[in-house]
Protein backbone atom coordinates (compact mmCIF):
# COMPACT_ATOMS: atom_id res chain seq x y z
CA UNK A 1 0.00 0.00 0.00
CA UNK A 2 1.28 3.49 -0.81
CA UNK A 3 2.09 5.90 2.00
CA UNK A 4 0.84 9.49 1.73
CA UNK A 5 3.32 12.16 2.82
CA UNK A 6 3.31 15.86 3.61
CA UNK A 7 6.29 18.03 2.65
CA UNK A 8 6.59 21.31 4.55
CA UNK A 9 9.23 23.93 3.83
CA UNK A 10 9.28 27.68 4.20
CA UNK A 11 5.62 28.69 4.20
CA UNK A 12 4.72 26.02 1.64
CA UNK A 13 3.06 22.63 1.98
CA UNK A 14 3.32 19.90 -0.64
CA UNK A 15 2.03 16.34 -0.84
CA UNK A 16 3.26 13.09 -2.24
CA UNK A 17 3.16 9.33 -2.06
CA UNK A 18 5.75 6.69 -1.34
CA UNK A 19 5.35 3.66 -3.58
CA UNK A 20 4.49 0.20 -2.30
CA UNK A 21 8.07 -0.98 -2.90
CA UNK A 22 11.01 -2.02 -0.77
CA UNK A 23 12.60 1.43 -1.11
CA UNK A 24 9.26 3.16 -0.43
CA UNK A 25 8.79 1.13 2.76
CA UNK A 26 12.37 1.86 3.88
CA UNK A 27 11.84 5.61 3.45
CA UNK A 28 8.46 5.43 5.24
CA UNK A 29 10.18 3.77 8.20
CA UNK A 30 12.48 6.81 8.51
CA UNK A 31 9.64 9.36 8.77
CA UNK A 32 9.44 12.01 10.01
CA UNK A 33 12.51 13.59 8.43
CA UNK A 34 13.46 17.11 9.56
CA UNK A 35 16.53 18.67 7.99
CA UNK A 36 17.79 21.46 5.70
CA UNK A 37 17.84 21.39 1.92
CA UNK A 38 20.55 21.63 -0.69
CA UNK A 39 19.82 22.52 -4.33
CA UNK A 40 21.26 21.25 -7.60
CA UNK A 41 19.40 22.98 -10.39
CA UNK A 42 15.72 22.11 -9.97
CA UNK A 43 16.43 19.32 -7.50
CA UNK A 44 16.14 19.47 -3.72
CA UNK A 45 18.30 16.96 -1.89
CA UNK A 46 19.34 16.23 1.68
CA UNK A 47 21.10 13.39 3.48
CA UNK A 48 19.18 10.70 5.32
CA UNK A 49 20.50 8.18 7.81
CA UNK A 50 18.78 4.89 7.08
CA UNK A 51 19.43 2.31 4.39
CA UNK A 52 17.52 2.23 1.12
CA UNK A 53 17.67 -0.67 -1.31
CA UNK A 54 18.61 0.25 -4.87
CA UNK A 55 17.02 -2.35 -7.13
CA UNK A 56 16.34 -0.48 -10.37
CA UNK A 57 18.65 2.55 -10.63
CA UNK A 58 18.04 5.16 -13.29
CA UNK A 59 19.66 8.43 -14.30
CA UNK A 60 16.79 10.07 -16.20
CA UNK A 61 13.76 10.81 -14.01
CA UNK A 62 10.47 12.68 -14.31
CA UNK A 63 9.39 15.98 -12.76
CA UNK A 64 7.82 15.10 -9.42
CA UNK A 65 9.87 11.96 -8.81
CA UNK A 66 11.12 11.28 -5.29
CA UNK A 67 14.34 9.28 -5.33
CA UNK A 68 17.22 8.01 -3.24
CA UNK A 69 20.72 8.97 -4.41
CA UNK A 70 23.07 6.26 -3.08
CA UNK A 71 26.29 8.16 -3.86
CA UNK A 72 25.34 10.83 -1.31
CA UNK A 73 22.87 8.80 0.80
CA UNK A 74 20.31 11.49 -0.02
CA UNK A 75 16.56 11.92 -0.46
CA UNK A 76 15.93 13.82 -3.74
CA UNK A 77 12.94 15.78 -4.98
CA UNK A 78 13.13 16.39 -8.73
CA UNK A 79 10.98 19.24 -10.04
CA UNK A 80 12.87 20.34 -13.19
CA UNK A 81 16.16 20.12 -15.07
CA UNK A 82 19.48 19.76 -13.24
CA UNK A 83 22.97 20.85 -14.35
CA UNK A 84 23.42 17.32 -15.84
CA UNK A 85 20.24 17.54 -17.95
CA UNK A 86 20.23 17.63 -21.73
CA UNK A 87 17.52 20.06 -22.80
CA UNK A 88 14.31 19.53 -20.89
CA UNK A 89 15.09 16.01 -19.62
CA UNK A 90 15.67 15.65 -15.92
CA UNK A 91 18.93 13.86 -15.20
CA UNK A 92 20.35 12.91 -11.81
CA UNK A 93 24.08 13.30 -11.09
CA UNK A 94 24.35 9.48 -11.02
CA UNK A 95 21.79 6.65 -10.83
CA UNK A 96 18.98 7.01 -8.28
CA UNK A 97 16.24 4.74 -6.98
CA UNK A 98 12.80 6.29 -7.53
CA UNK A 99 10.57 5.47 -4.54
CA UNK A 100 7.72 7.99 -4.74
CA UNK A 101 6.05 10.92 -6.44
CA UNK A 102 4.91 14.45 -5.66
CA UNK A 103 1.12 14.70 -6.00
CA UNK A 104 0.76 18.45 -5.44
CA UNK A 105 1.70 21.38 -7.65
CA UNK A 106 5.44 21.36 -8.43
CA UNK A 107 5.44 25.15 -8.76
CA UNK A 108 5.78 25.56 -5.00
CA UNK A 109 9.24 23.99 -5.16
CA UNK A 110 10.44 26.41 -7.85
CA UNK A 111 9.09 29.45 -6.02
CA UNK A 112 10.24 28.67 -2.52
CA UNK A 113 13.45 26.65 -2.56
CA UNK A 114 16.58 28.20 -1.06
CA UNK A 115 19.70 26.40 0.15
CA UNK A 116 19.52 25.91 3.90
CA UNK A 117 15.72 26.12 4.15
CA UNK A 118 14.25 23.74 6.70
CA UNK A 119 12.17 20.86 5.33
CA UNK A 120 9.95 18.38 7.10
CA UNK A 121 8.59 15.19 5.56
CA UNK A 122 5.97 13.28 7.52
CA UNK A 123 3.13 10.82 7.03
CA UNK A 124 -0.20 12.31 6.02
CA UNK A 125 -3.70 10.95 6.54
CA UNK A 126 -5.17 13.25 3.86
Amino acid sequence: MTCKIRIAFGNQMGAGILFDSEAGHQIAAQLPINTNINLWGDEIYFPIHGKVTVSSPQVVVEAGDLAFWPDGNCFCIFYGPTPASNGSEIRAASPVQVFGRITSDLGIFQQSSRVGDAISISRSEE
